[in-house]
């Protein structure tokens, strides 16, 4: 790929601008992920006859390469970030692809294991290109199409699925290495048809920590744990609990993914109208109520459409999450955004890492106790979000700096 200066890139055909790779592997990640995700907890189950404790196993192995995310600022010093984020979807791709060739607890693992490292490092460098391609202005709404544009993908991967699991009478290995080898094709097309983009700011290659970013590491620490039980047990519940097969948790994720591509564009206006605070406070005391609701399913034993309504509201709030993104990029200094992305991506996994594992076995005693733990953890989020400034900026990260300046580091 030739190198390109960014601030030319609008002489570009669209086509060929970074707006457009940026959505082009917006559609290429979920493609294998949304896939994998919708077929796991009926793989693992039926293949290798998982329970919650095997299952928190998978996700704890699953995690440690977003712990280890911060490996990426070793990478950079060697290899540019646009190739290292094509390089991961590449490996997520096939990784995927060779899934349900290793139906056993090790062989789901190990390549559990090679999606992830895929995955995760796809996620922290996509991160740090969004933040330094996209203009400080059009961040919220074009970050807001990204989400739409993730979402359209899994959309059609899940509609497909939908459609023809039962009526083409699929197997696991046909989907996987579908999904997976097409994930690859849009990775080797954006390697090809793309230029290298040379960023004005070039970034730091050591690891950055900085004082004045203590808020945005703390609610990146909330925010891995609380996502942990949401994507290890919210759908595992409704295989185990109300006994979904394969098509009928496809649906409930294409539901999900429906009502992201039609309200993410809306969240991403609404984030430049009233700010990162009141949007990420919104999505907390939504977050409180949802897993408090989840509580009461096994306490009370609400049924199968609560439950369900209940996923794609808790769904629909965390894609808010893009407004930390929007926060962190306008306190950072330009050069800290791969560092700090890599950073922070390791912070967001520390409690990845056991927590999944741990609540297993807190599952097999009390689910109900596993949300409302996160219902604690959300509630603990709701009160760091307010300590956000409407206005934020270096210098005035926080309620109590005052706008006033705050030493680098």
């Amino acid at each position: 790929m030739k190198t390109f200066p960014l601030d030319q890139a609008h002489t570009l055909p669209v086509w060929r601008r970074p707006t457009t790779l940026l959505f082009i592997m917006a559609a290429a990640l979920p493609i294998s992920f949304a896939t994998w995700s919708a077929l796991l907890n009926n793989f693992v189950i039926e293949a290798a006859g998982f329970t919650g404790v095997e299952i928190g196993w998978l996700h704890t192995v699953r995690e440690i390469p977003g712990f280890l995310a911060i490996g990426v600022i070793a990478l950079i010093i060697f290899i540019r970030e646009q190739v290292l984020g094509i390089v991961s979807l590449i490996l997520l791709g096939v990784a995927t692809a060779i899934t349900a060739w290793f139906p056993s607890f090790a062989g789901i693992l190990t390549v559990t294991m090679l999606a992830s490292i895929g995955f995760h490092y796809f996620e922290t460098v996509n991160q740090s290109l969004q933040l330094q391609w996209l203009d400080k202005k059009e961040a919220p709404q074009k970050l807001g199409w990204i989400v739409a544009i993730g979402s359209g993908a899994s959309l059609v991967s899940y509609a497909l699925l939908v459609v023809t699991w039962k009526a083409w009478n699929l197997d696991y290995n046909t989907v996987y290495m579908a999904a997976g080898g097409i994930t690859v094709l849009m990775a080797l097309y954006c390697f090809v048809a793309f230029p290298q983009f040379e960023a004005p700011h070039p970034q730091k290659t050591q690891i950055v920590l900085k004082r004045r970013y203590w808020l945005y590491y703390a609610l990146q620490f909330m925010s891995g744990a609380r996502r942990q039980i949401f994507v290890v047990f919210a759908a595992f519940m409704m295989v185990e609990r109300f006994g979904f097969e394969v098509h009928e948790v496809t649906a409930l994720f294409l539901v999900n993914y429906l009502a992201n591509m039609i309200f993410a564009p809306l969240m991403g206006r609404a984030l430049g109208i009233y700010g990162e605070r009141n949007i990420l406070c919104f999505e907390y005391v939504g977050l409180i109520l949802v897993f408090l609701a989840y509580g009461g399913i096994y306490y009370f034993g609400w049924g199968v459409v609560l439950a369900a309504s209940l996923y794609i509201i808790d769904h629909l709030l965390f894609a808010m999450a893009f407004a930390l993104k929007t926060y962190f990029q306008k306190i950072a200094d330009p050069e800290d955004i791969a560092p700090t992305a890599a950073v922070a991506f390791t912070i967001n996994h520390i409690a990845a890492v056991f927590l999944p594992a741990a609540l297993g076995y807190l599952w097999i005693v009390s689910p109900g106790g596993v949300f409302g733990l996160a219902a604690g953890m959300a509630a603990v989020s709701l009160m760091l979000a307010l300590m956000i400034p409407r206005h934020p900026r270096k210098g005035h990260e926080t309620v109590f700096s005052g706008g006033l300046a705050t030493p680098a580091e």
